[in-house]
């Protein structure tokens, strides 16, 4: 009899990639691995990738922890990387001990990963010191996540804001376009490179394309979610075709 794990997620309510990309990376683990996976979800509203936005749905995660430890989960993604770095340098490890917490409070108690924690720790895992990052955001919101990766000990050597203000067009960018966006970045001296620092941006297709062009480690906030929620649920964090940090390398 396998094991099934329950996934959780708190997801703007704009968001559509986080709802399909964890699943795609969890059910291809499903093809080399014994234990299973349901996905549940609950979401804060969003539609503009701003910072007043961000604020006021990040204040709406404490409902959606309680709600998805209603449903047991096994452990609880908090999937917007922006939201979290908005709110101040470090911010990811507050805001993952206040929302389990919350599941601790109301009789359910599961970890918590957050894509921005889980993105800085993976880049640690990897032991990349010097990166290269593409983001969906507009420049100043871009230059925001940049200081935030920075202030966790990484050197970014270049970047590139695609400046898309609206989440849902942000969920609807082609991941055919990332290798060409890559190719004309300053990647040589970088120790791996952030194909998407943002959960709605689709990049998973891209991923295999960009390290065979680039012959440098790629990682994606949702690739690094997904490793940090394997590890807290004890299981193997190993995914085919979704890069080096799910290679079984780390």
């Amino acid at each position: 009899m396998f094991k099934t794990y329950r996934i959780g997620q708190i997801v703007p309510s704009s968001n559509t990639t986080m709802e399909t990309e964890i699943p795609a990376m969890l059910r291809a683990r499903e093809q080399i691995r014994p234990e299973r996976f349901t996905f549940h979800s609950s979401r804060m509203r969003m539609k503009k990738v701003v910072k007043e936005e961000l604020a006021a749905m990040d204040a709406e995660s404490d409902r959606c922890a309680i709600e998805l430890s209603d449903a047991r989960v096994d452990v609880l993604g908090y999937a917007c990387l922006v939201a979290i770095m908005a709110m101040g340098h470090g911010y990811h490890r507050v805001s993952q001990q206040r929302l389990q917490g919350h599941t601790a409070a109301n009789g359910g108690e599961a970890p918590v990963v957050t894509s921005a924690g889980a993105l800085v720790d993976g880049l640690k895992v990897l032991n990349a010191k010097r990166i290269a990052v593409v983001a969906p955001y507009m420049k100043p919101l871009t230059q925001l996540v940049v200081g935030y990766i920075a202030n966790e000990g990484h050197e970014v050597v270049d970047y590139r804001a695609l400046e898309i203000p609206d989440n849902l067009e942000v969920g609807r960018h082609d991941p055919a376009l990332l290798p060409g966006i890559v190719s004309r970045m300053d990647f040589k001296h970088a120790d791996a490179i952030v194909l998407s620092a943002c959960v709605q941006m689709p990049s998973l297709a891209a991923i295999a394309r960009v390290e065979a062009a680039t012959g440098k480690p790629v990682v994606t906030a949702a690739v690094a979610t997904t490793y940090a929620m394997l590890k807290q649920l004890g299981l193997e964090p190993v995914v085919p075709g979704a890069g080096a940090l799910l290679s079984g390398a780390y």
